[in-house]
């Protein structure tokens, strides 16, 4: 920032958030929460209306459904009853199957199982035998008194606690009030008739009925009771449900099955009903009774399932609780408001007659025709009128005694739940942590889904803290080369923006800290006439870019004319791997740049990953704790504290160039947080930049994102979280078998590719052997700059290519060992994943086949010429590779491209045009792209803030042959080049080109040539004087460039006498680093400091262990050229025989088309059989099957995971400022 008060004008980058549409998700968020509300309170109030009506049609005066018809109604209740217990079965059995379970002990099994039996045979009792003797209101509103041992368990869980409770005195009132009511409802019952045995009956199995009923949640108590008091049987109990929670709710669900039929099956026969009439029952009424329980089930898995969701996205009070609560409310209004409008409606239409209700249901209600004439919702009505004309509704006590009864039970619901408001969600929070139970009670919801809620105690003084509260440690984790301004630029301000969001030591954000290390390669180059090395250009920018963007971070909040304040000093530190750059950011948080001297330390994105590994996890983690363990503190307690720090220390790896927000490293955190399982996360890479190349990899990372990597995530795990922007667990990283072997060094040719082609998917395929899960999240954006040169492109993916086929190899060959180590990878998802690699190996012939096909729309060839004709250029093109250089094939491959690119203009169009002439889309071109074009922009309306990539789609088209045809020839044959291929020889912005050196006379050749010599001896004097154990930290190179001669050139020979005493000549300007970046960075002071002797050992031992620099073995580096050269034939050659046979397959087929091939009827574009039949080779068949049901998994994938990436985002909104 310029100190001249005329130099006001600023070039500002944009340091705001000025890419996600936070307009459109406002809305999407204000639309999602009332959707979900709407839906929450609409499937409760038709789960319990559905319910009600089938309680109605049992009772033995209505009339829709005849007297011998009833078992029907009461089957169906019975159906409402065992459903959730037939579902949880299944998603118990498979959970057992699928993931570890252990045996539970009898005491625990006869514990569960006897509350089990009482709950189900009280769900019984009340809704197949009692309710269908009770009015509407009762019926409604006793569904509520369910809630009274669960205020019970209330009041003494609460009393278990030494502090004082918040909701005691509402645990107490909610109590009193559902045995007012029970009080009120005997009362109405029993003293209306006294004589009638059997309506006593049918109320005291109502009672007894929602009294074992309530004993359902105990279990969300019981935790806490455990916990309060000094049993150790208890806590053993406790413990044991937890653990073999599987195998008990798959006891529990039987049983309760078995006991809901033993009570239908009982009760039938023992009310003189017959069960024949099952299968003899009229149509109009199967209507009916089917349309009903339809209703009942579906809708209440969804109110499930939305509730779910409402509690996920932090909106418990507005999606979750206050919906159900009017639920019960509008059920009553539902079902009375119809009755009191035509009881008034007779009224009227009699003309002044009078009548009370009792005549009305006499005359009116019970005096109808059987037959169903009229409406089906007029005999519903007459039907729910007919269950209120044992009460007489013009009775004013009568009235009062049942209003009493339903508001005491509504209200002590309400009381008994009320703690629910104050519940504390958590983003995301897993379902386990929401509800006690993973089982519903269709038959009433609305409890049973405020009652499974756990419960937690909260007193005034205090509030739990949960595990998933604690403060996690971020460590922020960017490698760097050869990144130019911009880049660089993007990154900083990136960490900038994660300090203002996050300031150090504020009490209010207590969910995490952070520290930021970038890890600088190859940073120190050798200068003439210094006694150390420099840094280079690369290096000294991002100084400057540190020093401006600190200065823009702390001139946002300062008024027009107020004084610029000065950047604090900084430290600069000498380090045994080069240097190092040490920066507190204005809110306190600190962002560390390690220079790395490859002479010193080894070099390349893997060895950077390494050093900060060991750096952060090994030596700032796990020494303290070593230390603190010799000086005799308890290993035990040690060891907790280590597990602990390790599950809460994350690692957020990026590239030098990555842009991201705060909130998307939040999104992150939240995946970690709650799944202790997941070992890391990535976010939703953008590529950046312009220009065709750019616009086509827009285009491919959008469809891998969208489908690929949900796929992944959905049915089994991401096979790769991307070095640009992942997050992984320390936990995982420390685990057996993942950071030591990551830190292996390459000694065979595989190793070359699998080990550092693409190190970020060899870490991932470490991490799922161990039994970690790997996840993406859609929500959590990062931009990163994409290839913009084809060259460079190429070269990317010819080190992407092999490096993803050999860690998929590795993980298709370990499945057995995977399946059972990783719960969350199964044989079957391997086998989705083989499909997908046999895909893609098959990706060139499939793309020949492809343009043969076009060949014979167009030319009118044979099926077999034309494949002839479409195989001969890349069969051209894969031998010149083996033969020319890479940059000569990646020149022909573009020059190839284009016209592939045109012929594929008339692919599209000959497949348009197919599809015209033949009158038919089943063929699997057409198929092909009919499929492609849904997928995609169906997709892309699904990501709005995306759909414009849509357009980059027709280029995406157009580069197929390049992409999947050239570019997978041109990977494959230079398998062997392990080189890195990108950033090799770009410069860096800004940088001057250095000038050619002067030709130089013999002199100046034997004068220059002495100078060298005597100044890389002193130096490796002034090294060893200096260094204890004989380590060269700033070694000079022994052959310094030659810089510009500026000397008068003379024919002058220098006596020998002379050249003994020449002494080295340092005349640099600055003489090490230090001095020099001290005088670089002019808006930033930086002093010098000093490493601790602990750590500066601890580097040492590293580097000799594990980053010594590689020696330059020119046997070894020939064998591994040999090695690499054999093995890249080996694979080829099964790769292009492989496709060679999908090839002769193909063509042997079209020559004997005649007799076989599969006969399809021919669908014309109105999709009706045109009389012919379309043949279709087997190979072809097969393709259309395999690619239809691999998208169609995509797909489905894709739609499951958006909606899982609503509900995250909608919860982080609802949590988190925009900041």
């Amino acid at each position: 920032m310029s100190q001249r008060p005329w130099d006001t004008a600023r070039d500002v980058p944009d340091i705001e958030d000025i890419q996600t549409p936070w307009k459109l998700i406002k809305i999407l968020k204000f639309i999602s929460l009332w959707v979900v509300a709407l839906f929450v309170f609409g499937l409760a109030l038709c789960s319990k209306t559905s319910f009600l009506l089938l309680i109605t049609l049992s009772n033995e005066g209505t009339k829709t459904l005849q007297d011998g018809m009833k078992p029907i109604a009461l089957l169906c209740i019975g159906c409402a009853l065992i459903t959730p217990s037939v579902l949880l079965f299944l998603k118990s059995l498979w959970k057992a199957c699928y993931k570890t379970s252990k045996p539970p002990r009898l005491s625990t099994v006869a514990l569960v199982l006897f509350f089990e039996f009482l709950v189900a045979g009280g769900a019984a009792i009340l809704t197949i035998v009692a309710m269908p003797h009770l009015d509407i209101v009762i019926n409604v509103t006793i569904l509520n008194g369910v809630a009274v041992f669960s205020a019970l368990l209330q009041i003494i869980t609460q009393c278990t606690t030494k502090e004082r409770n918040c909701f005691l005195v509402p645990s107490i009132t909610a109590f009193i009030l559902i045995l007012l009511a029970y009080i009120l409802f005997l009362y109405l019952y029993i003293t209306k008739d006294p004589t009638d045995k059997k309506m006593a009956i049918w109320v005291g199995l109502a009672v007894v009925g929602s009294f074992l009923v309530s004993l359902n949640w105990w279990e969300s108590y019981f935790r806490l009771i455990s916990e309060n008091i000094s049993s150790v049987f208890l806590k053993l109990l406790f413990r044991d449900m937890k653990k073999c929670q599987n195998l008990l709710n798959i006891l529990s669900s039987l049983l309760r099955i078995a006991v809901t039929a033993s009570v239908l099956g009982a009760y039938i026969p023992l009310n003189k009903m017959d069960w024949s009439i099952v299968t003899s029952i009229p149509s109009h009424e199967t209507k009916i009774i089917a349309i009903i329980i339809g209703v009942q089930l579906i809708s209440s898995a969804l109110c499930h399932w939305f509730s779910l969701v409402a509690c996920k996205m932090h909106a418990l009070r507005r999606c979750f609780i206050l919906p159900l609560y009017l639920a019960s409310l509008a059920v009553i209004v539902l079902f009375i408001v119809p009755v009191i409008i035509y009881y008034q409606d007779y009224k009227t239409g009699l003309n002044g007659t009078a009548i009370n209700f009792t005549g009305y249901c006499s005359g009116v209600v019970d005096g109808r025709n059987q037959n169903l004439t009229g409406s089906v919702f007029q005999h519903l009505v007459y039907d729910v009128t007919h269950t209120l004309c044992f009460v007489d509704m013009s009775n004013i006590l009568d009235i009062g005694l049942l209003t009493g009864s339903a508001v005491s039970w509504w209200l002590g619901l309400v009381l008994a739940t009320v703690h629910l408001w104050y519940f504390k969600v958590l983003r995301i929070q897993r379902t386990q942590d929401l509800f006690t139970r993973r089982l519903y009670e269709g038959t009433f919801i609305e409890q049973s889904l405020l009652l499974n809620t756990r419960y937690d105690i909260q007193t005034k003084n205090r509030m739990k803290i949960s595990r998933a509260l604690d403060t996690v440690m971020v460590y922020l984790c960017a490698t760097m080369w050869h990144e130019n301004y911009d880049e660089m630029m993007n990154i900083i301000i990136s960490i900038f923006r994660l300090d203002k969001y996050r300031p150090k030591n504020n009490p209010k954000h207590i969910d995490f800290t952070f520290e930021a290390h970038i890890y600088f390669d190859d940073a120190f180059e050798n200068v003439e006439g210094s006694r150390g090395r420099h840094l280079n250009t690369y290096a000294q920018t991002l100084v400057e870019i540190l020093a401006e963007v600190y200065a823009i971070f702390t001139s946002i909040d300062q008024g027009f004319f107020k004084k610029s304040q000065n950047i604090p000093d900084q430290k600069i530190i000498t380090t045994p791997y080069g240097g190092r750059l040490v920066v507190t950011m204005p809110h306190g948080n600190i962002i560390t740049v390690h220079y790395k001297d490859k002479e010193l330390i080894r070099h390349k994105k893997r060895w950077s990953q390494i050093m900060y590994l060991y750096y952060l996890l090994g030596w700032r983690l796990m020494n303290k704790y070593y230390a603190r363990l010799q000086k005799g503190e308890d290993e035990v307690s040690l060891r907790a504290q280590v597990e602990k720090e390790k599950r809460n220390t994350y690692l957020l790896a990026l590239d030098g160039d990555t842009d991201f927000q705060p909130a998307a490293v939040m999104l992150l955190i939240d995946r970690l947080k709650m799944y202790p399982r997941v070992g890391a996360a990535c976010g939703r890479i953008h590529p950046t930049g312009s220009g065709p190349a750019v616009w086509f990899q827009k285009f491919e990372y959008a469809i891998s994102h969208w489908l690929q990597k949900t796929a992944e995530h959905v049915i089994g795990c991401v096979l790769c979280s991307p070095g640009c922007f992942s997050l992984f667990r320390a936990e995982a990283l420390m685990d057996d078998n993942v950071m030591k072997k990551y830190s292996t060094k390459s000694t065979e040719a595989s190793n070359y590719i699998q080990y550092d082609q693409g190190e970020d998917r060899w870490l991932c395929t470490l991490l799922l052997k161990q039994g970690w899960r790997v996840e993406y999240n859609a929500a959590s954006d990062a931009y990163t700059n994409a290839p913009e040169d084809f060259k460079e492109l190429y070269n990317q993916r010819r080190r992407w290519g092999p490096s993803t086929m050999a860690n998929v190899v590795d993980l298709l060959g370990s499945t057995t060992v995977i399946s059972k180590k990783n719960s969350s990878i199964s044989k079957l998802f391997m086998f989705y994943q083989l499909i997908a690699f046999a895909s893609s190996i098959l990706a060139p012939a499939t793309i020949c086949l492809m343009i043969a096909g076009s060949f014979t729309f167009m030319l009118n060839l044979h099926g077999s010429d034309a494949l002839v004709l479409a195989v001969i250029p890349p069969l051209i093109y894969l031998i010149l590779c083996f033969y020319i250089k890479s940059d000569t094939q990646i020149t022909i491959a573009g020059i190839m491209s284009v016209i592939y690119a045109f012929l594929m203009l008339v692919v599209t169009m000959t497949i348009i045009g197919a599809m015209v002439r033949d009158k038919t889309i089943l063929t699997p071109s057409s198929l092909f792209v009919i499929a492609i074009a849904i997928i995609y922009i169906v997709t892309a309306i699904l990501h709005p803030q995306e759909i414009q990539l849509v357009f980059h789609g027709l280029l995406y088209i157009l580069c197929i042959p390049s992409a999947y045809l050239l570019l997978t020839i041109y990977s494959m044959v230079n398998m062997n080049n392990v080189s890195w291929g990108t950033r090799e020889t770009k410069p860096a912005a800004g940088a001057a080109k250095p000038e050619p050196a002067a030709k130089q006379t013999d002199v100046q050749k034997a004068k220059n040539t002495f100078q060298q010599y005597f100044s890389w001896c002193k130096c490796c004097k002034k090294s060893n004087q200096t260094s204890g154990d004989g380590v060269n930290l700033i070694p000079e190179s022994p052959q310094p460039e030659l810089q510009p001669q500026n000397s008068i050139v003379e024919d002058v020979r220098i006596p020998e006498e002379e050249q003994r005493h020449l002494e080295p000549v340092f005349d640099s300007p600055t003489q090490s680093w230090l001095t020099q970046l001290q005088s670089v960075s002019r808006d930033m002071k930086l002093e010098e400091d000093s490493l601790e002797k602990e750590e500066e050992s601890f580097w040492i031992e590293l580097q000799k262990k594990y980053l010594e620099p590689l020696l330059d073995d020119k046997e070894r580096q020939k064998k591994i050229v040999n090695d690499l050269r054999e093995l890249r034939n080996k694979i080829n050659f099964a790769f292009f025989i492989s496709n060679a046979l999908w090839l002769v397959a193909t063509f042997t087929l079209q020559l004997y088309e005649t007799t076989l091939s599969i006969q399809l009827p021919k669908i014309n574009l109105d999709l009706e059989y045109t009389g012919e039949n379309l043949k279709i080779e087997p190979i072809g068949f097969m393709f259309i099957l395999g690619f239809g049901t691999s998208v169609i998994i995509q797909f489905l994938t894709m739609f499951y995971h958006r909606i899982y990436t609503l509900i995250h985002y909608v919860a982080f909104l609802e949590t988190e400022t925009t900041t």
